[in-house]
């Protein structure tokens, strides 16, 4: 009869394995699922929220830009002038002069080296110059 019982449990425990092994496997997907799927939740909110931000900031921009526009108007700052008592007051026609520049004046600096040219040899080994950074002045 004992040999028996021992048959019995040893029976049993074959499927009580198999249950638990499929617990094992299933239990930390669904975990991982749910976990995902609040991430995927949580970074649509910033999403959402980042762009009413955009949005927000791009009218502010636009707003600001009109302004600027409208206070580099040479109305408004001929305005601001004279309440700042700076002085100042168109030239006289004497005080302009007119500069004309040739064909052969235009292209004058024929020998200069091209902006690649001097990225490749006015820096040391191994630098470069700073991108958007020109050396050239515009009056």
């Amino acid at each position: 009869m004992a040999h028996n019982k021992r048959n019995e449990f040893g029976s049993r425990l074959g499927p009580v394995v198999t249950v638990l092994a499929l617990f094992a496997l299933f239990v930390p997907l669904g975990i991982g699922y749910v976990w995902f799927k609040d991430q995927n939740d949580l970074l649509g909110d910033q999403v959402k929220k980042l762009e009413v931000s955009l949005d927000g900031l791009t009218k502010e921009n636009r707003v600001r830009r009109d302004q600027l526009a409208v206070l580099c108007l040479p109305e408004n700052l001929e305005k601001q002038v004279k309440t700042m008592n700076l002085g100042l007051v168109a030239p006289i026609p004497g005080q302009i002069k007119v500069i004309r520049l040739t064909e052969t004046a235009a292209n004058f600096p024929s020998n200069a080296p091209s902006n690649s040219q001097v990225n490749s040899t006015a820096w040391p080994a191994g630098q470069q110059r700073a991108q958007g950074v020109s050396s050239e002045r515009n009056y």
